[in-house]
């Protein structure tokens, strides 16, 4: 079921409305990280309890992405952004109010459940809704609220936790939650799938397995070991819950999502663009909290707002990047994006010290930000118009997933690079340190410095210690991303036209993106035999038909 057109007004009044919801998810991502300490004083829990309720939420979230999307395109995209926006803000109370680590951890799962229903269904009705260039436009400012919303709402986190307690966290998503759900009841229309086909449980099932194994072994690895019983048992289950999926989605006539399409440049492009970007992006992240907070001496609070150019400048080139994709390519853009975010990581790693202080990262983090900015919106795009209208609830929720799955992956990897540099850095910076002291040196600069008790040669050692880990997980994100800007110059998605801007037969036709090289276009629905529609990319030159159900 379609939704007619729309006066721009309206259309205004929906895109607020489900970036203040997704603002809501986006905050709860980040905001208890900021309160690590004071939940664990609350619950005198171990740290270990302390990260199950920061990553139970992140696991939920990512498992149930993709099923929840499948069932926003069937029963309504409108209903189930309420029900997700209902089911969100009351777990958001619970946590609030929770007096215990099991009542915390279970309001925490919820809301996992609650940000799954919610996440997919916002972009997708931006795509469901928004009609040619308004719709990259909007894709541009969704993209910005969930690339720099977290590290507002971070900031505004810590703000609560500084000038209030860690309960008031819960407050601001709540807050959106309310009104996110006035602004649907006002102005969402509701668009939904018609499908012949029952709904793919089989998909569904193992996409969660899938989710949650390699989600789990890429938080718990660096805390426990890649080899322990945890952390590989969950990468054995996550790689088999991975090919039983691509398994069964290959043998249904319905599938939750066609894994051939990732055939297409558009699909494979977008996600290895977006998996990468938000990984280096979260690996980044962890590296400048303790540089700012360990090595030069910075409040939680302090640290936030330090990375708000950062935010401000990727929020602001994600609202340009429709503008300069629509006149240079998706392509283009994404590359220009890649090899600038590429140039900032070489800046940080080059200018970093201990004594240059906030402006020896500052350059580092201005052109990072901007040319994160820049790649996130075409590959979003990409992703999306790789399948059919009705289909954009899974769409959006593999968008989702990919973004999941980078910034667990970036956390796990790039903090592995900075801990291995930094304990091969510090070992031989210890030679008149006592054992004991040494030891506790060696597990990390925040351990280094309690244990320094003092000592103005220990800290300054540990902090250099720091900035060599720092620089060589910044040189392991250039090559990351000059790989990266490689396959996109190679592989990446040709210029999406929407199919309002093709005109004549084409229109007709309905396609909707074209390749820049060779001017082939192609349209993502196609009629199978029988009369069932499906997903697939018939274009000039040839057909490759493939299905979409659900």
């Amino acid at each position: 079921m379609s939704t007619p057109p729309l006066d721009p007004r309206r259309l205004r009044a929906i895109l607020i409305a489900v970036c203040v919801a997704l603002m809501a998810v986006i905050a709860s991502v980040s905001g208890l990280n900021v309160a690590q300490q004071e939940i664990a004083l609350a619950f005198d829990a171990s740290q270990g309890t302390v990260l199950w309720i920061i990553n139970s939420y992140t696991i939920t979230l990512a498992a149930l992405l993709l099923p929840l999307g499948a069932v926003g395109d069937r029963w309504g995209r409108r209903p189930v952004l309420l029900a997700g926006l209902i089911v969100f803000g009351l777990a958001g109370v619970a946590a609030g109010l929770a007096t215990s680590s099991p009542v915390m951890i279970a309001a925490r799962l919820l809301s996992g459940v609650g940000a799954a229903m919610i996440m997919p269904v916002t972009l997708a009705v931006i795509t469901s809704t928004f009609p040619g260039e308004q719709r990259s436009r909007a894709i541009g400012v969704w993209t910005g609220v969930a690339a720099g919303g977290g590290l507002l709402g971070m900031y505004l986190s810590a703000l609560l936790v500084d000038v209030a307690s860690w309960r008031w966290l819960f407050v601001l998503p709540v807050a959106l939650v309310l009104v996110a759900t006035v602004l649907t009841l006002r102005s969402v229309p509701n668009s939904r799938e018609e499908s012949p086909h029952r709904f793919d449980l089989g998909g569904s099932l193992t996409s969660v397995v899938a989710a949650v194994g390699l989600t789990f072994a890429l938080h718990e690895g660096p805390d426990r070991g890649w080899t322990s019983a945890p952390a590989l048992g969950a990468l054995i289950a996550g790689l088999l819950g991975a090919a039983g999926f691509v398994a069964w989605e290959l043998h249904r006539r319905a599938p939750l999502l066609d894994v051939r399409l990732f055939g297409e440049r558009g699909l494979a492009g977008g996600s290895v663009s977006l998996l990468t970007v938000f990984g280096v992006q979260a690996g980044i992240f962890v590296v400048l909290f303790p540089y700012f907070q360990a090595v030069l001496g910075w409040s939680g609070l302090r640290s936030t707002l330090a990375m708000l150019p950062m935010a401000l400048l990727m929020m602001a080139a994600s609202g340009v990047a429709p503008r300069l994709a629509a006149r240079a390519g998706a392509r283009a853009t994404m590359a220009a994006g890649i090899a600038l975010g590429g140039v900032g990581l070489a800046l940080m790693a080059v200018l970093v010290s201990v004594d240059g202080g906030y402006l020896s990262v500052l350059p580092g983090m201005v052109a990072m930000g901007f040319g994160m900015g820049l790649s996130m919106t075409p590959s979003t795009e990409a992703i999306t118009s790789a399948l059919p209208r009705e289909r954009q609830g899974v769409a959006s929720a593999l968008n989702d997933v990919t973004r999941e799955l980078g910034t667990a992956l970036g956390v796990a990897l790039l903090g592995a690079i900075v801990s291995a540099g930094y304990r091969d850095a510090i070992g031989s910076r210890l030679g008149a340190v006592p054992p004991e002291v040494a030891d506790s040196a060696r597990e990390g600069i925040a351990t280094a410095l309690a244990a320094a008790d003092g000592s103005p040669a220990l800290v300054r050692a540990a902090q250099e210690a720091f900035v060599e880990g720092w620089q060589h997980a910044m040189w392991a994100g250039v090559a990351v991303m000059g790989l990266l800007l490689a396959f996109v110059v190679a592989r990446g998605p040709g210029k999406l036209v929407a199919p309002g801007d093709i005109s004549g037969s084409d229109a007709a036709r309905g396609y909707h993106w074209e390749d820049e090289r060779t001017g082939r276009r192609g349209r993502g629905v196609v009629e199978e035999a029988g009369g069932n529609r499906g997903a697939g990319h018939e274009g000039e030159g040839g057909a490759a038909e493939v299905r979409v159900g659900g």
